[in-house]
């Protein structure tokens, strides 16, 4: 896998435009209550980019009014918590390699308001590429209506 090695001492390196495969990828239950999965929760094409102490994830979406909307969501790779603003309020991530650098752990913390009330939501991604050109991301989430697993695959543009 020399694509998937860089300088950093053998980790895994997620940097490039990713394609979600809806086929391979598992969308799971949504929660009771809760809406549904695909791109509005995360699942749809991004960008990656990389460093020895840094992912930086690029989003573009369609919102409600049709215009795209682009997030990007920065993770330091040194175990630091790194904190990310949008309009639906702020999270805290802090993402830790495995022992073999083969997958990276990114467990966050959302809060955010609603009706009046402050909500909190932890999730926790498991990032591992299943070859060169292509990613696997497990994720679960909990909300207070409940557990939510999904795994995302996406292949490599």
């Amino acid at each position: 896998m020399p694509m998937a090695i860089n300088a950093q001492g053998s980790k895994a390196n997620f940097a490039g435009k990713w394609a979600l495969n809806a086929e391979k990828s598992d969308m799971g239950q949504a929660p009771q209550g809760g809406g549904g999965g695909g791109p509005r929760m995360g699942g749809g094409d991004f960008t990656a980019t990389q460093d020895a102490n840094l992912l930086t994830v690029v989003r573009t979406r369609t919102g409600q009014d049709g215009q795209a909307v682009t997030t990007e969501t920065k993770y330091t790779l040194d175990g630091k918590v790194s904190v990310n603003t949008t309009a639906r309020g702020e999270s805290k991530s802090t993402a830790t390699w495995s022992a073999d650098g083969k997958s990276l752990t990114i467990v966050t913390t959302r809060s955010f308001e609603r009706d009046g009330q402050t909500t909190e939501m932890k999730s926790t991604e498991v990032w591992s590429l299943t070859s060169p050109t292509a990613l696997s991301v497990v994720s679960t989430t909990s909300t207070p209506n409940g557990e939510r697993k999904t795994t995302m695959v996406y292949d490599k543009k």
